[in-house]
């Protein structure tokens, strides 16, 4: 039988894909990470291995204090700062990091992304936030991401003059966040382009993310 590490390795090796697919990554830059349910441990991918060949096999398997736990490569870069989130947010299954063209003009700016389309109150619930600058190697950035989000509705952060960092119930749903990202800053950026873009009342704000996290999509079906 396939064991749920097995599985999970799979499926952070999949969704890398992903980033590609939707143009938030180049050569080897981004990553996907994903906590292993009920296990101080998570699955992320190698450090500097082209996209294209990522497999399952070269996941690498880590401990919350970002330590290999099993892996032939060394991980991610941005390993301790994954890590970092997972143990100070434990309602985190996934982590992902990107440098996507537009969120990235917002971070350079250190400016936030302001919530002035639905489909950004449906997914954000607010602005995209700026978080702190942060160099890479220990967990600082990770420290940032925690800061900037806890109790913040965004899943996503913009890290100044760095790039986005996304989470989510799981790995999917991160990389959700990271692809809508993108799209809502590229499509506010065009706007301030045109002029100032129109804010939503924060009572909309607020019904419209609510609708979109409880009613939205296929629900159950009732017994």
């Amino acid at each position: 039988m396939t064991s749920p590490i097995d599985l999970l390795r799979r499926q952070v090796s999949d969704l890398h894909q992903e980033l590609v697919r939707y143009n938030l990554v180049v050569w080897t830059a981004g990553n996907v990470s994903a906590r292993v349910p009920g296990e101080d441990l998570l699955v992320i991918k190698p450090s500097g291995v082209p996209y294209d060949e990522l497999t399952p096999e070269n996941m690498i398997l880590c401990d919350l204090d970002g330590k290999v736990v099993e892996g032939e490569h060394s991980p991610s870069s941005d390993t301790a700062a994954h890590a970092y989130v997972y143990r100070h947010l434990p309602e985190v299954g996934g982590v992902v990091h990107t440098h996507s063209t537009y969120a990235c003009a917002w971070a350079a700016r250190g400016e936030a992304v302001p919530c002035v389309l639905t489909a950004m109150a449906d997914e954000f619930g607010a602005e995209i936030p700026v978080g702190p600058f942060a160099l890479i190697g220990d967990d600082s950035i990770g420290r940032g991401i925690v800061e900037t989000l806890q109790g913040h509705r965004s899943p996503a952060v913009l890290m100044k003059n760095h790039g986005v960092f996304t989470l989510g119930k799981d790995a999917t749903a991160a990389v959700k966040a990271a692809v809508m990202c993108e799209d809502v800053a590229r499509t506010v950026h065009i706007s301030r382009q045109l002029g100032e873009p129109v804010p939503i009342a924060q009572g909309d704000v607020d019904r419209l993310n609510h609708r979109y996290q409880t009613v939205y999509g296929q629900q159950p079906a009732a017994r």
